[in-house]
């Protein structure tokens, strides 16, 4: 699984960074779910008033998503010799 970082400043000059966020083709099932979790998790980030500057995306969708959803994404089954 490929991860990624995101590290932006907010309108308040406060840097905030962002780990373990999964990279998922477009076209993948779960692409479209992973990218609304992500902006709801980018706007509760913003608009904590914590002085917190590194979060794990990966935790908050392992609290928010089914653990089976969770698996799909993070934890997807490799073939075997090609079968």
């Amino acid at each position: 699984m490929l991860t990624k970082t995101i590290e932006f400043k907010s309108k308040y000059g406060r840097k905030i960074k962002i780990s373990e966020v999964p990279v998922l083709e477009e076209d993948s099932p779960l692409y479209f779910n992973v990218n609304t979790h992500l902006q709801l998790f980018l706007s509760q980030v913003v608009k904590s008033k914590e002085n917190k500057t590194n979060y794990c995306f990966r935790d908050y969708l392992k609290r928010t998503l089914k653990w089976k959803e969770f698996e799909k994404i993070y934890f997807p089954k490799e073939l075997k010799s090609n079968a």
